[in-house]
């Protein structure tokens, strides 16, 4: 499967869990995750306004990067450029941002599902 960003960062705060982000987790016990490369870039992003806002300490985005290490996600190696043509193109169908249709893209390309509260 894919997973969006948007279940990831569930995971990190309490107030934002739900059952559909707790159950891509526990399917995650048995399955492999892919992400697009800008995901590492999104999950940092998260953290630090996070960090900035106060809504988190250093220490837990230390401990909720070692969890994300600790899991079996892939991060696709593709580079965005290879994917411009395309990337707009979806993006443009469906109304989705490109860091959106990155996601899609991938399970397109994988032809798996897409896990994402968006």
């Amino acid at each position: 499967m894919v997973i969006d960003n948007s279940v990831v960062m569930a995971w990190c705060f309490e107030d934002e869990t739900n059952a559909y982000a707790d159950g891509v987790l526990e399917k995650m016990a048995e399955t492999t995750a892919f992400v697009p490369s800008v995901w590492s870039l999104e999950v940092v992003n998260v953290l630090l306004v996070a960090e900035r806002r106060k809504r988190l300490k250093q220490a837990e985005s230390v401990r909720f990067i070692a969890l994300l290490n600790q899991l079996p996600i892939i991060v696709d190696q593709d580079r965005p450029e290879k994917m411009l043509s395309e990337l707009l193109a979806l993006g443009r169908s469906t109304g989705l941002s490109s860091y959106d249709a990155a996601y899609l893209h991938l399970a397109m390309k994988n032809d798996c599902p897409l896990a994402t509260v968006d």
